[in-house]
């Protein structure tokens, strides 16, 4: 059953044998995620545009927010095609430094001014550190974390080799900002999140820059640097349910109703698969012939999107060291319950 509505207000809710979805396979999450993933506070699944299964646990209900972390980072790609579209951006080969001629040292090396924001898209721009390295606390010190990001970029290495950086990403929210005039928060308000249903983010006044404020216990709507750029790779919070519509978003290429929020091409071009399985700040991944591309962020926040099955899976979770491995949890439990059909 192919959805004909779109959850701009209210999902509407199915059992999951309407969604094609084995019921009795589905009924085993919960147990297993009580018994083996028990940091997951909420779990969203979408199929075919209906809700079909939605389960909360650790005391939370729909109406809660999470820290999704890293998964920001794929709503910043989603914002920096929005702006290309509109014309803010000229294209994913205009070059970062375009956007700080005043942080632009005299003796720049030449690599670093050939960056790009594709660069930053893909993480192929070098940084003075190893790979999975990066001294994040460095940054968050800084009272200019800008200028301390493009201070490290493009020193080390080459570009084109693959390097995660969450510093990078927080440039892209700064590219946002200097292109529209409006932080990422408020871009992604009037732009993406507003348009296709979900909460608007409030503007959160930081108290402190401490960790608590930054990836803890105290991060509230959207955190921000000292400068008030929203961060880029981080500090992003949103329902399970929002979550999921975001993913819904790209299934459905970028539309929403008649209206387009997305280019179809920007969403084929951050989902293409690659030799580093990481698109556009999505995660790619290809096994036993399923496809499916995934925001990702710490403690096992993930929106998994499996085009082939117009499946979406929202999952927020509170951090924790070496969580149990998602995509298991999908590919066994999730996948496995629709694979008959």
């Amino acid at each position: 059953m192919k959805s004909s509505y779109l959850p701009t207000t209210e999902w509407q809710a199915v059992d999951p044998a309407t969604a094609v979805i084995d019921a009795k396979k589905l009924a085993e999450v919960e147990l297993l995620i009580k018994s083996d993933y028990g940091n997951i506070n909420g779990i969203v699944v979408v199929r075919n545009g209906y809700l079909a299964y939605e389960k909360y646990f650790n005391g939370y209900g729909p109406d809660d927010t999470h820290h999704v972390a890293s998964v920001t980072k794929s709503v910043l790609s989603a914002l920096v095609g929005i702006a290309i579209e509109a014309g803010y951006i000229n294209d994913v080969d205009q070059k970062v430094l375009d956007f700080f001629p005043e942080y632009i040292p005299i003796d720049a090396g030449s690599q670093k001014r050939e960056i790009t924001i594709r660069h930053l898209l893909t993480m192929t721009a070098p940084y003075p550190f190893e790979d999975w390295q990066e001294p994040l606390d460095r940054m968050c010190m800084q009272p200019d974390w800008v200028k301390y990001t493009l201070g490290m970029l493009g020193q080390k290495g080459q570009i084109g080799a693959f390097k995660y950086s969450t510093a990078g990403a927080h440039l892209l929210s700064a590219i946002i900002t200097r292109s529209t005039g409006k932080s990422a928060r408020e871009f992604a308000n009037e732009r993406l999140f507003k348009p296709i249903g979900m909460q608007e983010i409030p503007d959160q006044q930081m108290q402190a820059f401490a960790f608590d404020d930054l990836f803890g216990s105290k991060v509230r709507g959207w955190v921000k640097d000292p400068n008030g750029n929203s961060t880029g790779g981080w500090g992003l919070t949103l329902h399970p349910r929002d979550m999921a519509r975001f993913g819904l978003l790209y299934l459905n290429h970028g539309m929403w109703g008649t209206e387009t929020i997305i280019s179809k091409a920007w969403i084929e071009e951050s989902t293409e698969m690659n030799p580093y399985h990481y698109g556009y700040l999505w995660w790619l991944r290809e096994e036993d012939g399923i496809f499916a591309y995934s925001a990702i962020g710490d403690g096992g926040n993930v929106i998994c999107c499996i085009p082939e099955k117009d499946l979406v899976i929202a999952i927020a979770s509170q951090f924790m060291m070496n969580p149990g491995d998602r995509w298991t949890l999908i590919k066994e439990q999730i996948i496995s319950a629709v694979e008959g059909e």
